[in-house]
């Protein structure tokens, strides 16, 4: 199970982008790699169509998940998330740090 999901903001941890942050766009289990909003651009070079001029394009590229930990809301550090279940049975995803709920 992921601890990081789709719209979390995340802190890189290593890399060119080194101590950045952003929200997590897209999330691969399989792969266990995320996309981050403006992190780790790359260039792609794409051939011209009927409805796109083409031309060298940057696009964000997928990070380790083991590159990035995940920001609580709340206190807004970079926390492990351990997971509690609440009293009607839910699975939640808590902050270590200041026991929050991560949404």
């Amino acid at each position: 199970m992921l601890t990081i999901k789709k719209k979390d903001k995340v802190k890189i941890l290593t890399g060119k982008d080194k101590g950045k942050q952003g929200e997590v766009l897209k999330v691969f289990p399989d792969k266990n790699r995320v996309i981050v909003a403006k992190i780790n651009f790359v260039k792609r070079h794409t051939r011209p169509t009927q409805t796109d001029p083409g031309g060298i394009r940057e696009k964000e590229a997928s990070v380790p998940i083991s590159n990035v930990v995940l920001l609580c809301a709340k206190c807004n550090q970079p926390t492990k998330a351990k997971f509690d279940f609440l009293s009607d049975g839910k699975k939640v995803r808590i902050c270590r740090k200041c026991g929050e709920m991560i949404i």
